[in-house]
């Protein structure tokens, strides 16, 4: 059941406001991936040197918002209009204005999926609390593709916010009730710590890392336990076709560790999105 704000809005207005918001909530996504990552490290150096005894060390200011962002190469500060979403990246030709060093194009395509991603839950689910909580996880989900990709890292500073966000929108059963979602974030936690620790057991090795357990955690708080066998499903699906396709065509080794946080986030937007027809088709099949 949705939640219902406090007044209707036209929407076709409100996709259009989905889809700025998520434009500038791309750009602000860009800078969490590149940086957050290098917070964790520097704290881990810290908190090393820390034990060890030694002088701390001091570094410069160093967050999501300080210092201001810079070009890697050439240390040009983005000026306000470098920094609008996608249209500057196509100004500059995906080139720094200073140095002319090359734009990576992740920038603009985090922030047009971000967009998109916006537009399409406003239109989807329509002005009140469900469209906003979906913005909330699929922008979340997102960050945490790329960072997992870069860094094989889910920080605990998205995954636990967002499982307790999933909570508080389903305490008026936004996207299922809360004693599901409760149930869901327990069993999603515990589903894969057993397969964690049963493949360990028997082959010795680590198969996933403790961000996978707490991002289906998470899932599973706001889609509701009913929901987690088909999340876990097409993620597995995503992940082997993936998987054999980076072998077969990418050649890519067979002992390469992927990360397992970019499946489990998108089968967490399809479940959100289309779980309840997906599940009825999976139920037919059988």
């Amino acid at each position: 059941m949705q939640g219902a704000l406090t007044a209707d809005l036209d929407p076709a207005l409100f996709t259009l406001i989905g889809c700025l918001l998520g434009l500038l909530v791309g750009s602000f996504l860009n800078v969490v991936i590149h940086r957050l990552p290098r917070m964790m490290e520097r704290d881990w150096r810290l908190h090393c040197a820390e034990l060890r005894g030694e002088d701390l060390p001091e570094d410069q200011p160093f967050s999501l918002v300080r210092p201001r962002s810079r070009c890697p190469a050439c240390g040009h500060g983005i000026t306000v209009m470098e920094n609008v979403p996608v249209l500057s990246w196509l100004y500059l030709r995906g080139q720094c204005s200073a140095c002319h060093t090359s734009i990576s194009p992740r920038y603009p395509l985090v922030e047009i999926i971000s967009g998109l991603s916006g537009a399409f839950a406003a239109f989807h689910f329509g002005y009140g609390w469900a469209a906003l909580g979906a913005m909330l996880l699929i922008w979340c989900l997102l960050a945490l593709t790329c960072i997992d990709l870069d860094t094989h890292l889910l920080p605990d500073s998205i995954t636990l916010p967002l499982l307790w966000a999933g909570l508080l929108f389903n305490l008026s059963a936004t996207y299922t009730d809360l004693q599901s979602a409760v149930i869901g974030a327990v069993a999603g936690y515990l589903s894969l710590w057993l397969v964690y620790w049963a493949f360990k057991l028997i082959t010795g090795k680590e198969g996933m890392g403790y961000g996978d357990f707490k991002l289906l955690a998470a899932l599973g708080a706001w889609l509701g336990w009913e929901m987690l066998p088909l999340t876990i499903l097409l993620s597995s699906l995503l992940g082997a076709v993936v998987g054999i396709a980076l072998i077969v065509v990418a050649k890519r080794g067979r002992h390469v560790p992927i990360p397992f946080g970019p499946y489990l986030a998108a089968a967490g937007v399809l479940v959100l999105i289309w779980g309840r027809q997906l599940t009825r088709a999976y139920v037919g099949l059988l």
